[in-house]
C-alpha cells in the first residue's frame, strides 16, 4: 500500500491495543483455535429486555429522523435527571452534549479546548485511546504514572510537580480503565486542594465506569462546588447497562465548554442515533441494573484468588470497572526455550500462541511492567484462563536476559 499520500498525523497514530489483540484473538478462533478473549471491555450481558422494548417502542413511535446536534431534549433531562439523583450535581439541559460514544466526548473536548503545544496532565495508567486523542488535537500529554504499590492512583504531590504554565486539561478515569482503580472522596480531596490553586486548569472525568463500583458511593470531582464548572464529566450507557453496540456517550460542563463541543460534533457527526438515544433515556430513567455489578464482583474476588496463585504476579484488589491489571514484571527475560518474554508486549503475545488467552499488554496504558486481562465474562471462563495461564508460565523458567 502506498502511504504516500497519508497525514504525518495518522502515520505515528498508532492502532487501538485493544482492539488489535481482539483481532488477533478473532483471527486464532477462525482457525478453530479454543481462545478465551480477555482483551476487550464490554460486558458479556445482554442489553435488558425493557431496554430493548424501548428501542422498538421508539420505532414505532417514528423516532427516525435527524436529531439536534446535542441529543434529543428527552435524552438531556434523563441525563440532568441522573445526576442530580445519583450524583447530587445540578447542571441544565444546556450543558448536556450527547455523543457518538464517550470516546467522542472526549474528542470533542480535546478538540475545542487545545491549541497546538497545550498540555494535558495524564494520569497513567490510562485508557489506550487517551494519549492519541491528546495528540490528534495538537496538545501535548504528561504522564504521571502511580504503580501498583499506590493502587495506581495520582497523589497530591505529583499532580502539584506536573501542572506548569502549559497546562490546560487533566485527563483520567475512576473507576479506571484499565486498572479498575476507584478514587475515594478523600483522595479526591486532596487533589482538589491542589486544583484550587491553578483556576485556569480544567479537568476531564471520565466515569465510565461509574456504575461497576464495588465501593462505596460514586465521587466526581465536579462535587466540589469550586471545580464544577472546570470539570466535564464523560460518561454513557456502554458499560453500567451493557449498550456497547447503541454508541450513547455524554458529557456534562460549563456552557461555554458545552456549546463548542456542540459546533465541533457539528462539522463532524452531528447527532447520536435517534433510537438509541430513547433506549438511553429509558434506561436512565428507571436507574441501575445491580444484578450485573454484582456478578462483575462475585468474578473479581475469583480472579484476584486465582491470579495471586501465579508466581511472580502482583496483584492489587480494583474496586471498579470489570479489570485485573498484574504487574507481570517478575517473567521479563525468562524463556521457556523457545520463547522469551522482554515486556508486556512480548508476554501478552506468548500468552496468546501458547495459552490462547487473549489479554493486552500494558504498555500502551502506560504501564509497561503490566497487563490488561478483562474479566467480563463467566466464572467457569475465569477459572479455564487463569488455569492456562497459570500452567503456560511454568515452563518459562530460563533467564535469557
Amino acid at each position: 500500500m502506498d502511504t504516500s499520500l497519508l497525514s504525518k498525523r495518522v502515520k505515528v497514530m498508532p492502532e487501538s491495543a485493544t482492539l488489535q489483540m481482539a483481532q488477533m484473538a478473532r483471527d486464532l478462533k477462525e482457525q478453530g483455535k479454543d481462545v478465551i478473549n480477555m482483551s476487550l471491555g464490554e460486558p458479556d450481558f445482554g442489553t435488558p429486555e425493557d431496554i430493548k422494548d424501548a428501542a422498538k417502542k421508539a420505532l414505532d413511535d417514528g423516532y427516525t429522523k435527524y436529531t439536534p446536534v446535542p441529543g434529543l431534549p428527552l435524552l438531556r433531562e434523563a441525563i440532568v435527571n441522573k445526576l442530580k439523583r445519583d450524583n447530587n450535581l445540578d447542571y441544565n439541559i444546556n450543558q448536556i452534549v450527547v455523543t457518538n460514544g464517550a470516546k467522542q466526548a472526549i474528542a470533542n473536548v480535546c478538540l475545542a479546548m487545545l491549541d497546538p503545544g497545550d498540555e494535558v496532565v495524564l494520569f497513567a495508567p490510562y485508557w489506550v485511546s487517551y494519549d492519541s486523542i491528546i495528540k490528534i488535537a495538537d496538545g501535548v500529554p504528561v504522564e504521571v504514572y502511580a504503580g501498583i504499590e499506590q493502587d495506581f492512583k495520582v497523589n497530591a504531590r505529583q499532580l502539584r510537580d506536573a501542572i506548569t504554565d502549559k497546562t490546560k486539561l487533566i485527563l483520567f478515569s475512576s473507576p479506571s480503565n484499565p486498572t479498575g482503580s476507584v478514587y475515594t472522596y478523600e483522595e479526591y480531596e486532596e487533589l482538589a486542594k491542589v486544583l484550587k490553586d491553578f483556576p485556569n486548569v480544567h479537568i476531564i472525568s471520565d466515569e465510565i465506569y461509574e456504575y461497576i463500583n464495588f465501593s462505596a458511593n460514586h465521587t466526581s470531582l465536579a462535587s466540589f462546588d469550586f471545580l464544577k464548572d472546570r470539570v466535564i464529566i464523560i460518561n454513557g450507557m456502554s458499560k453500567g447497562f451493557a449498550m456497547t453496540g447503541w454508541r450513547i456517550g455524554y458529557m456534562a460542563a460549563n456552557e461555554a465548554i458545552a456549546k463548542s463541543c456542540v459546533k465541533i460534533q457539528g462539522q463532524f457527526t452531528s447527532a447520536a442515533n435517534s433510537i438509541s438515544q430513547v433506549a438511553a433515556a429509558y434506561a436512565l430513567d428507571h436507574g441501575i441494573y445491580p444484578e450485573m455489578s454484582e456478578k462483575f464482583n462475585a468474578r473479581r474476588k475469583v480472579f484476584i484468588k486465582l491470579l495471586k496463585e501465579i508466581p511472580g504476579f502482583k496483584v492489587n484488589e480494583p474496586l471498579g470497572a470489570f479489570y485485573l491489571f498484574p504487574d507481570i514484571s517478575y517473567y521479563f527475560g525468562k524463556s521457556n526455550g523457545v520463547d522469551t518474554i522482554t515486556d508486556s508486549v512480548s508476554f501478552a503475545e506468548i500468552l496468546l500462541k501458547n495459552a490462547l488467552v487473549a489479554t493486552v499488554p500494558g504498555k500502551p496504558f502506560g504501564a509497561p511492567d503490566c497487563l490488561r486481562f478483562s474479566y467480563a465474562t463467566s466464572i467457569e471462563i475465569i477459572e479455564e484462563a487463569a488455569s492456562r495461564v497459570k500452567t503456560c508460565l511454568k515452563e518459562f523458567n530460563i533467564k535469557k536476559l
